[in-house]
């Protein structure tokens, strides 16, 4: 998992439980320059690599992966423009991974600019799409036949479709106004047709609006999901049905994680929304704790922390954020925090054992099983010896998954 912010890359290497160890920093850019972040095997080698913008310097910086973990030095290639957004795709058809960003603020352009990989992790010399305009993201696929690489651009007015040319460069192709000033973009096929569909963030119209290829480069306006404040926006199979479903950030002042599932036609259901504290700015997905089903990680602007959320499939658990204990004394125990445990399936819940971690006691009302439909109550206190942060965990080990369900635990002894 990687992060990034104040000039540094954060990359935390996951546990296979779901949880993930203490962050490694990399400096890159300038103070707060570094602004947007992609990984990408550059090299072909199975080997992941960074991407990140400098918008201070104009540049885009490599950091080449090490395969342990570890990542090099960075590389600065220039991009004679101020990269704000990125995605990764052989646009020119040379065989190679590349880097393809939005540009702002300055008298160069506000443009589209690829930088042509190389093979060897290296970039090429900027290639430029003059007379973008105002952008806010962009989002890479073939939406036509065409083997070439295309970008929708999400603007101040709506959606623009650039067909990409096999070059590095982009023909503009059709536009769609839209009244409310959008914001994310991400692409899919919603309808599993190997057709990509997109999906639109609205902050500020209360939806996120999906469009649905026509596999020649345009697109059919489709439904708006409900979805206030909505803002990112990601596509992914969270409940394995094989339909790619949406996953955004939602509300304000209160954050909320809301997951929309697809009904594979394009349609969507209604939101389910877990409640987010801290200051949650971006989402992931991926399979955390490697039980085939896709987890969520969340960022914390305001916290400076990654949140975990892990797909049980069956099991809800409120708050679904880590449990963060005050100052306690040495020698002394906290008042309790607790999780409610609820059982989302269809079959009844089996639990086959509960224990905490670290300097934290646990008592549950939960037994050996759960009902369908029914909860029951986790209840944690922090009971430091020794001064100092401390960190530990509830683990859940029941039917509901083939891993245990974890709960992060957090507090500082004084």
């Amino acid at each position: 998992m990687t992060a990034f912010y104040n000039g540094k890359v954060a990359v935390l290497l996951g546990r296979g439980d779901g949880t993930f160890g203490p962050a490694v920093y990399y400096s890159v850019g300038g103070n707060e320059t570094a602004n947007a972040i992609f990984v990408v095997d550059l090299r072909g080698i199975g080997t992941l690599d960074l991407v990140v913008t400098n918008s201070l310097n104009h540049e885009i910086e490599v950091l080449l992966g090490n395969g342990d973990g570890t990542f090099g030095v960075p590389a600065p290639f220039n991009t004679v423009a101020n990269p704000f957004y990125i995605a990764a795709g052989d646009f020119t058809n040379n065989g190679h991974p590349g880097v393809v960003a939005l540009t702002y603020g300055t008298s160069k352009c506000d443009c589209l600019v690829v930088l042509p990989g190389n093979g060897d992790g290296t970039l090429g010399s900027p290639i430029f799409t003059y007379g973008v305009g105002g952008t806010t993201a962009l989002v890479a696929g073939r939406f036509t036949a065409s083997a070439n690489l295309d970008v929708a651009v999400s603007l101040e007015t709506g959606l623009n479709i650039y067909l990409g040319q096999g070059n590095g460069t982009f023909q503009l192709g059709n536009s769609y106004p839209i009244s409310s000033a959008p914001g994310a973009i991400t692409a899919a096929s919603f309808r599993k047709n190997n057709i990509l569909d997109l999906a639109l963030t609205l902050p500020f119209g209360g939806g996120i609006a999906i469009y649905l290829g026509n596999g020649d480069g345009t697109f059919t306006e489709g439904e708006i999901v409900p979805g206030g404040f909505a803002d990112p926006v990601i596509a992914g199979d969270i409940n394995g049905d094989g339909y790619p479903d949406l996953l955004a950030l939602t509300g304000y002042p209160n954050t909320y994680l809301t997951t929309y599932l697809g009904n594979g036609d394009g349609t969507f259901q209604a939101g389910i929304s877990y409640p987010l504290s801290g200051g949650p700015s971006n989402i992931g997905v991926g399979d955390f704790n490697g039980d085939h089903k896709q987890d969520v990680a969340v960022a914390d602007y305001s916290g400076n922390a990654m949140v975990t959320m892990l797909n049980t499939g069956t099991v809800s658990l409120s708050p679904t954020t880590p449990l963060t204990f005050k100052k306690q004394a040495v020698g002394t125990t906290s008042a309790p925090q607790t999780v409610t445990l609820t059982n989302t399936g269809k079959t009844e819940l089996k639990i086959s054992s509960m224990k905490s971690t670290g300097q934290f006691g646990m008592s549950s009302t939960c037994g050996a099983s759960v009902a369908t439909g029914a909860n029951c109550t986790i209840s944690v206190t922090f009971s430091p010896k020794t001064q100092g942060a401390k960190s530990g965990t509830v683990t859940i080990n029941d039917s509901a998954s083939s891993k245990p369900q974890v709960i992060e635990l957090s507090g500082t002894g004084t």
